[in-house]
Order: structure tokens, then sequence, then C-alpha cells
């Protein structure tokens, strides 16, 4: 859009800068996940067994339950 020979923007600018935005986002979602994915190993399942001891969900009685199942299934087959 022109006005007396001056660039006035219009919808062009907007336009690009909300594509700007988008790309923006996409690659900030990107790498947030990559950046997880691989710069931190997974929790093994007794991190996870004293995790949810330690938040609350899961009583000290089924986490010895459970504790005593990963270590039986640990040692394999006797």
């Amino acid at each position: 859009m022109f006005y007396d020979g001056a660039y006035m923007g219009g919808m062009h600018a907007w336009g690009w800068l909300f594509w700007a935005l988008v790309i923006g986002v996409v690659l900030f979602a990107g790498w947030g996940r990559s950046g997880r994915r691989g710069g931190h190993p997974r929790e093994t399942p007794l991190e996870v067994l004293k995790r949810r001891l330690a938040s609350g969900e899961i009583t000290p009685q089924q986490y010895e339950e459970r504790k005593a199942l990963l270590d039986r299934d640990s040692t394999g087959p006797t």
C-alpha cells in the first residue's frame, strides 16, 4: 500500500509478523522436545517408584511390594 509515495505497511507487514511468530513457536516447541529427549536419560523403574513414594502417590507398603517385584525381575529366572 502506497500513500504519497511512502509504504504504509498494511496487511503485508502483519502477514510477515504472523508467519515469523508461527515459525518461532514451532521451532521453540521442537527444540524443547528434542532437548528433553536427547539431553536426559529416561528414569529407571526404581526412580519412578521412589518419585511416586515421595509425592504420596503410593504408600510405603505399596513401595516395598513393588520394589520387591522389581528386584525379583532384575535377577532373572532362577
